[in-house]
């Protein structure tokens, strides 16, 4: 049976946990631990009793992306259209993973189950696969359309920069636009 966290423990992981989310999404996955610990005000042991690897701490830092992950893509399923639907996942996903290089460098590898166990990613591709065949099946997704696709524009998506995080997103959104633009049948 899993056991409460005395008040300061807790408030030692959140704090633990906001520093890493703040940290991975402003600088990727490469800042390093003991910088974590040193902006969350803990001491590196702490961070380190905690989440004894950099793995399992973006494990815990991304939960609340990977939901949203998972939540645009049955969105995107549940449309009427599967063009529209198909559209909107490339365009979420591209807002997401803006906001955060972090969670970009660990959904594209870096650390593959940082962002989901391999069922829950398995789920999500084949969910895109379906909504990907529904796209095709009426036409409007380009027939040589693979899911291999999607991992070559969030890898090209991933090197945006910009000044500010108002000129990222918009560079995003418009990558957005010009990766469905490449994609219409």
């Amino acid at each position: 049976m899993p056991q409460k966290l005395r008040a300061d423990a807790e408030d030692n992981r959140e704090r633990i946990l906001t520093s890493a989310r703040a940290l991975f999404a402003s600088e990727g996955l490469t800042v390093p631990m003991r910088e974590i610990a040193r902006h969350a005000g803990v001491g590196p042991a702490t961070l380190y009793r905690r989440y004894p690897t950099k793995q399992a701490l973006a494990t815990a830092a991304f939960a609340e992306q990977v939901r949203a992950c998972e939540a645009i893509v049955e969105e995107g399923l549940a449309a009427t259209d599967p063009w529209r639907g198909f559209c909107l996942v490339i365009e979420r996903i591209c807002d997401l993973h803006v906001r955060n290089r972090g969670f970009t460098d660990a959904f594209l590898a870096t650390y593959p189950d940082a962002v989901d166990s391999s069922a829950s990613r398995e789920l999500t591709l084949k969910s895109v696969a379906t909504l990907a065949r529904r796209a095709k099946a009426r036409g409007q997704l380009r027939r040589d359309f693979e899911l291999s696709d999607l991992v070559i524009m969030l890898t090209a998506h991933r090197g945006l920069q910009a000044s500010t995080p108002a000129r990222r997103l918009a560079a995003s959104r418009r990558f957005a636009a010009l990766t469905v633009q490449a994609f219409s049948a």
